[in-house]
């Protein structure tokens, strides 16, 4: 064996350069080292996870919040556009001599000018602009001699010898509203008045210029160039000359209103006679002078509000600055700021903001019972919507509870889930609302939309914590208590209703009151969760006698309720129950409002008309031959009712000797069905029958109103009608109203045709029509004007002259429509609802009527959809036993339509019971457009409708969903097995 050097390197050693052997496979028995962590990497967001997990969930979620919420915020800018443009109609409507301020102030003995006047006009201006705003392209402002003075001139006309009387009037703006025809403008630089030390008359040349209108000085016959005197005063009166004449291109301008006699003369009765008044226009440079003419002037301004930027939700604000600016502290600053003691200002604007008031006060509470019930029903389907998902997610919850997880944890969690879902689906459609419906107010808008999207965030988490919640014994005493409650409100709110009304004189309507209906639907739909369960399974055991299995096993089902897994349930829930009920109750009651509005309106147009439709001859004069006739042969005509009325014919034998009465004379038959159907004075026709053996002398039988019972007497009476004779009549019957003259204080005698017509002259023609039945008015008037002769020669308005069937009737002439006015029930129908308050309180009822409905539907599908699982477990497994495919179905209709039945049943039921609690304390005047009685009439035909055609919705729902999503569920289950 060799022996290495000493300085030989150890075979084990390993040089410095030498490269290192591979290190050895690890064992595998050996554990294996943890990975580090890559850095940047974070588990997965819990939020993000769970709507991936759920995309269908989440979408819906989303869309039922941007409904709920797109509703909460467009009702409430609803109600603003239609407040809002009633008040602006009615204002409109009552005309801009009303809808104005007028100030006036004693003209100042010196220093008058153009100039002060614009001042004091600027100073009026500053103080608006805040709640109201003046129109400041309709201002009138001047000033005018308050007193009229007779003009002494012999050549003008003086009709009784009476010589015409003028005033003077500067007018600022008066030059854009007339067009000159001659001579000139008064001038506006000041003229010197006469030498100084001159008296008398002659200080005050040179005259007063002024200008005219050519017709009012054709009338008085004043010219260009004529110098007009008055009655000297004390210390002389100027004469005026006429420089200029005008006319006048549209006198229904507001420019013209309370300046009747400058764009013409006024005729000015006096007793018997009449005089001429014609006022002329001054140029600023006579101001100084101008109080000469009859020694006092005054100066004027005014200021039309800008109606169309008023705002009914400051309201309040609005009549207490027109108060102030009337009689308070602004009247007050404004008579220190232009140094005008004597300022006044008036207005009838405080009068008309009461009355808008009063009306809106009247229509309020049916344009707050829709939306009341449409964010009841709303309420409902999201507290249902979020036990849907608090049953759909119940094992992952209770999963994260048990492995230690926080309640608070777990609701921050599901809070920070429904914020990714619905505040930008909120957001969106406040967006949404605002944009479709603009109107000045948000803050109501956004207020209303952020507590519905508070309680779309808060129902999920809150019932899960309740369900996170350790159980608690149950307290028996907690659901008869709350029932009870709601028992005691709702009775506390219908005693007031009754004994205040829904919406109290002088005041708004209270929340309690018109949530009224709401918390009878509550009551109802309490009643009906204790009865429906128990009804059903009577029906259930009915059915379990027989052979069919699909009948018992639904409505078993029904009664027993199914969706919560472990929830203990003894009985169906209860909220799609009281989502279908406030949704009957709600459009049934308004219905049945509405349908009370527009019967009371139709019987109000009746009775202006007469009836259905009326042909009236002008004056005295008697209607064409043949047109009754041809009028009763019209297409839609039931009932034709030709008759004679005098208006001028007095009744002797009365405790008055002779008293002033409407004389009658008609087919007694088609009178008395005349009066049936407009219920207005019913008879029986054979009380003024008269017997062919009776003498010529004997008395005729009439009816009598009670304004002729008033009149006192007894037995017989004495007609003598206006076109002479007389007419011996015996009282048949007294009633109480009669369709031809329906005034209640109206004295009318009703004679039968056939003696009378023999017995009065010119009563065989008649001088009106009434008919009944659905008569076209545009084909009635054409009867009417191809019934005139080509010369007619019906009388018209003294001095017109006589129209021409045919052709347009020359202007002064009355048309012919004025000479036979022709009425119909359905044109005083549109008239009446015309008003936009009317309009806008039924447009926001259907609304949120169909809100209701839809709201109602999506409770009944969400129940549905909590059911899916059970549902379809039971159906797989009856399935392989041999059910078909259509009892299938059979079986979930059998097991869903009977809550839906019975809660239309109860809807209809409470709906009908609110009309009869609630319905006599409505005031339906403002709604209908005319006084009538207080109260509203119960009739089927709305709450029915209402009822039929939720149900009819909801089972066409159900049956829908039934048959396109259980069949697919049901495979689903069949394939997979049961995995719970």
């Amino acid at each position: 064996m060799t022996i290495p050097p000493p300085s030989a390197t150890p075979p084990s050693a390993t040089p410095p350069s030498a490269t290192p052997p591979p290190a050895a496979p690890p064992s595998r028995s050996a554990p294996r080292p943890p990975a580090a962590p890559r850095a940047g990497t974070r588990p997965a967001p819990w939020v993000r996870t769970r709507l991936r997990a759920a995309p269908l969930g989440t979408l819906l979620a989303a869309a039922l919040a941007f409904v709920a919420v797109l509703f909460a915020a467009a009702l409430p800018r609803a109600q603003d556009r239609g407040a809002d443009q009633a008040l602006r109609s009615f204002l409109t409507d009552s005309g801009s001599a009303r809808t104005g301020l007028r100030a006036t102030a004693p003209a100042p003995g010196s220093g008058q000018s153009a100039e002060a006047l614009d001042r004091t006009l600027k100073s009026l201006l500053a103080r608006t602009g805040n709640t109201f705003h003046i129109d400041t392209g309709r201002v009138v402002h001047g000033t005018r001699t308050v007193k009229r003075q007779p003009l002494l001139n012999p050549e003008l006309s003086r009709p009784h010898g009476i010589p015409p009387r003028m005033s003077l009037l500067y007018i600022q703006q008066a030059r854009d509203h007339v067009q000159l025809v001659d001579g000139h403008w008064p001038g506006d630089t000041p003229r010197s008045a006469g030498a100084a030390g001159v008296t008398g008359a002659a200080a005050y040349e040179p005259p007063l210029q002024v200008a005219m209108s050519q017709q009012a000085a054709r009338t008085i016959g004043a010219r260009v160039g004529s110098v007009l005197r008055s009655a000297p005063l004390v210390d002389g009166t100027p004469s005026v000359e006429v420089v200029g004449l005008y006319s006048v291109p549209d006198e229904t301008e507001d420019f013209w209103v309370d300046l009747d006699c400058l764009p013409r003369a006024c005729k000015t009765f006096a007793g018997d006679s009449y005089l001429w008044e014609a006022d002329a226009l001054i140029g600023a440079g006579d101001l100084e002078r101008m109080d000469l003419w009859g020694h006092d002037a005054e100066d004027f301004w005014r200021l039309p509000v800008d109606v169309g930027r008023l705002r009914a939700d400051r309201f309040d604000a609005t009549k207490k600055e027109i108060a102030s600016y009337v009689a308070g502290p602004t009247a007050a600053r404004l008579a220190f700021e232009t140094r005008r003691e004597g300022l006044r200002t008036t207005s009838w604007l405080p009068e008309l903001f009461e009355q808008a008031h009063e009306r809106r006060q009247a229509a309020a509470p049916l344009a707050l019972i829709g939306p009341a019930g449409v964010g009841g029903v709303a309420f409902v389907v999201l507290c249902l919507a979020g036990a849907l998902a608090t049953d759909r997610r119940d094992t992952e919850l209770r999963l994260l509870r048990a492995r230690g997880g926080s309640r608070s944890a777990i609701v921050g969690r599901l809070l920070r889930e429904g914020a990714v879902t619905v505040l930008p689906a909120a957001a969106a459609a406040t967006a949404l609302a605002v944009l479709l419906l603009p109107t000045p107010r948000l803050a109501p808008a956004v207020l209303s939309a952020a507590a519905v999207a508070l309680l779309a965030l808060l129902t999920f988490p809150v019932r899960a914590a309740v369900l996170l919640t350790p159980p608690r014994p149950a307290g028996r005493w907690r659901r008869p208590v709350a029932e009870l409650l709601v028992l005691a409100a709702t009775a506390a709110a219908v005693l007031e209703v009754r004994r205040r009304g829904v919406a109290p004189a002088g005041s708004d309507p209270d929340p309690l009151l018109v949530a009224s209906p709401l918390l009878l639907a509550l009551c109802g739909a309490l009643l009906l969760a204790r009865v429906q369960p128990v009804v059903t399974g009577w029906f259930a055991r009915l059915a379990g006698r027989r052979s069919g299995l699909v009948g018992f096993l639904g409505l078993a089902r029904a009664a027993r309720g199914t969706g919560a897994r472990g929830a203990g349930r003894s009985g169906p829930s209860v909220l799609p129950m009281v989502a279908v009920l406030l949704a009957i109750t709600t459009g049934g009651f308004g219905a049945t409002v509405l349908q009370s509005v527009e019967s009371n309106r139709l019987g109000v147009a009746r009775l202006t008309v007469g009836g259905d439709a009326s042909i009236s001859a002008f004056g005295k004069g008697n209607l064409p031959d043949g047109l009754a006739k041809a009028a009763g042969e019209l297409p839609g005509v039931r009932t034709s009712v030709p008759l004679w009325v005098d208006h001028d014919s007095s009744l002797v034998g009365t405790v008055r000797r002779s008293s002033q009465v409407n004389l009658i004379v008609v087919d007694p038959a088609a009178y008395a069905e005349l009066s049936r159907v407009l219920d207005c004075g019913r008879y029986d026709p054979a009380l003024l029958a008269t017997g062919g053996g009776e003498s010529a002398d004997a008395p005729v039988p009439a009816l009598f109103t009670s304004g002729v019972a008033r009149l006192g007497g007894s037995g017989t009476f004495t007609v003598q009608p206006g076109n002479g004779g007389e007419v011996r009549v015996r009282g048949a019957a007294v009633i109480d109203c009669t369709p031809a003259v329906p005034a209640a204080d109206a004295a009318t005698v009703v004679l039968p045709a056939g003696r009378a017509t023999a017995l009065i002259g010119g009563s065989d023609r008649p001088n009106r029509w009434i008919g009944l039945g659905p008569v076209d008015g545009d084909r009635l008037r054409a009867l009417v004007r191809s019934a005139l002769p080509a010369e007619s020669a019906t009388p018209s308005a003294p001095g017109s002259a006589t129209p021409v069937a045919g052709r347009a009737p020359a202007a002064g002439t009355q048309p012919d429509d004025e000479v036979y006015p022709v009425r119909t029930s359905a044109d005083a129908v549109a008239a009446l609802g015309a008003d936009p308050l009317q309009r806008s309180a039924e447009r926001l009822f259907w609304a949120s009527v169909a809100g209701a409905a839809g709201f109602a539907l999506l409770a009944v599908l969400l129940t549905l959809m909590r059911t899916v699982p059970e549902r379809a477990a039971l159906l797989a497994r009856l399935r392989t036993m041999g059910l078909r495919r259509r009892q299938g179905v059979a079986l979930i209709l059998a097991e869903t339509l009977p809550q839906t039945l019975a809660a239309a049943l109860g809807g209809a039921l409470v709906a009908a019971a609110a009309v009869a609690l609630l319905g006599p304390a409505m005031d339906l005047s403002t709604l209908v457009g005319a006084s009538v009685p207080t109260g509203v009439r119960l009739t089927a035909a709305p709450v029915l409708t209402q009822a039929l055609g939720l149900a009819a919705l909801v089972a066409a729902a159900v049956l829908v969903e039934a048959a396109t999503s259980g069949r697919r569920q049901i495979t689903t289950e069949l394939r997979a097995g049961d995995q719970r």
